[in-house]
This record gives C-alpha cells, structure tokens and sequence, in this order.
C-alpha cells in the first residue's frame, strides 16, 4: 500500500459516519446533510488562492487565450459540466472554455477509471487540444494524485500556459506542478473516499467562482444580469425581455421590438434602447468596449 494515499485526508474514516448502516433514512440524510454543511466554510477559506486563480483566467481569456478543464472521473465530469454551461450563459464561443476528461465522452456515463493514471494520455491531450503560452489550464483531482492530470499540467507548463489546481487535499502532488494550486479541504467523505460527495461539491463551488467571476471582469453582465445570452429558445427569449425590461425600464413590447432589431441580442438591445444607436453602431461600440455594457453606455452617453 502506498504511502501517500493513507496519508490524504479525502482517504480517512469519517468518525461521525461509521454507523451509517445501521441508522435510520432519517438519521443517514442528517448525517449527510452535517457533513456537506461543512463545505462552503472550506471553500471561504480559499478565496485568497481562488483569487489569484480569477485573475490569471481573466488575463489569459482577455489577451486570445482559451480555458481548459482536465480531470478523472468525478472531477472531470464536473469540469465538463462547467465547461458546456459557459456558452449558453455567457453568449461565448463553445472553444473558449473547455472541458475534458480522462478517457474521453464515454467516461461521462461510464466510470473509465484506468485511464487516471496514465501519464501518456494527459500528455497527448494537451498536445492534441493544442494549448499555447495564452491559455490557462486547470487539473481537477480530489487526491491531487491522479498522473493523467499532473502530466497534463506539466505539459502544459512546458508549453507557458498557466496552470490552476483544484484539489481536496493540502501538499498534494498536483500542487507541487502549478502556478495557483486551490485546496479545500472538507475532511473525509460520510462513506470512505466517494469524493463524488463533499470533494465533488468543493470543486462544484470552486469552478462556478473561477468561471463566474472570469466572465464577470470580461464584461459578460451588466449588474448582475445575464445580457449577453441569445434569445435561441422559448425559455431564453423570455428571460431576454425580463432582462432588457429590468435594465432599459421598458414594457413587454418595447423589448421585444428591440430584441427582434438586434437579431436576439440581448446586450445589444439594451444598448440600443439606453443610448439611441443602431444595431450596427451599437455592435461597433460594443467591440470598442471590449463586449462591457455598461461601459458602452456610458462611452456613448458621454459623448452625446
């Protein structure tokens, strides 16, 4: 048995838990519910390093570069899962931000556990994705142990990219091979080392505040509304003329006039109704703008 694996806190016997299987459902849901209690205090207790991490997504997206998710199982799925809602949310090309996992889209519905510890495969990935010097990488492991992400990161370390960890675990071997390594650390898992649990859920609020906050600085809302979605579906249209109604103050059909002039643009609706511009001069002021909404508002207002 190795070492290290003993040794990591996501591996331990939970003592609060030992007698799950003899609790009540009642009792088993109380002790679950206690334990993931304890996950949003570890995660407060890594914004210091999340921070950093924001600030480094930010530069890198800002100056061309792409975002890239890699992990096994558990934490691969959820970089995908992040991954995949970026563009919906935030209006961004699908290649901005993306996720991958070890052993590939099977290993999204089937547990493909071998390919973790392959050094080769997380090599190839970064080569075949073709990661540059602009772009920012983030490895997800609970243990911080799995060799598919720690070679990924290497390589793409050796490549200038910026390297992010996501880890469960204090001087892990992940930490050891990147710029910004984040560990909360959630204490052992209510059944022994399922860090689809706790870990998982660790991960889950880390990545939503590592993208989240990165599109924020880029400019992706304008307060704290989602305006550079498309109007591509029924729900989304209607979130659009609920957006645009709360930032420009106009009714259900002024909105909608304007959504149809700006080709379901939402931000660009907005903007045509706050400052008077066209589409066209509305597209040219936000490209000026860097896609910052209110930015564009208050360049145009001023000048007028």
């Amino acid at each position: 048995m190795e070492q290290y694996f003993a040794e990591l806190t996501t591996e331990r016997v939970n003592p609060h838990t030992q007698m799950i299987d003899e609790c009540t459902t009642e009792e088993m849901l109380h002790l679950l519910n206690q334990e993931d209690a304890k996950v949003p205090a570890a995660v407060a207790a890594e914004i210091p390093q999340i921070m950093k991490a924001v600030d480094i997504l930010y530069h890198s997206l800002k100056n061309g570069g792409r975002m890239f998710y890699i992990g096994a199982g558990t934490s691969g799925r959820l970089g995908v899962l992040d991954a995949s809602e970026c563009p919906p949310t935030f209006g961004v090309d699908p290649t901005l931000v993306q996720g991958y996992i070890a052993g590939g889209d099977m290993a999204l519905r089937v547990a493909v556990e071998g390919f973790e510890d392959s050094i080769e495969e997380g090599i190839a990935l970064i080569e075949r994705v073709g990661v540059t010097a602009r772009d920012a990488v983030v490895g997800i492991s609970a243990s911080g142990s799995a060799s598919f992400v720690i070679a990924g990161l290497k390589r793409a370390a050796e490549l200038g990219a910026a390297t992010i960890g996501v880890v469960n675990n204090k001087g892990s071997r992940l930490e050891a091979v990147c710029d910004v390594c984040i560990a909360p650390v959630v204490g052992p898992e209510v059944i022994m080392g399922s860090t689809r649990l706790k870990a998982g859920t660790a991960q889950k609020l880390v990545l939503n505040m590592l993208t989240t906050c990165t599109m924020v600085k880029l400019g992706k809302t304008y307060d704290n509304l989602m305006v550079d979605l498309r109007a591509s579906n029924k729900k989304l249209y209607d979130r659009s003329i609920r957006i645009i109604k709360i930032a420009a103050g106009v009714d259900d059909d002024t909105a909608g006039e304007y959504l149809h002039k700006a080709s379901m643009n939402c931000k660009l609706a907005i903007l045509m109704i706050k400052t008077g511009l066209d589409a066209e001069k509305g597209k040219q002021v936000l490209q000026e703008c860097e896609g910052s909404l209110k930015l564009a508002i208050r360049t145009t207002n001023r000048v007028v």
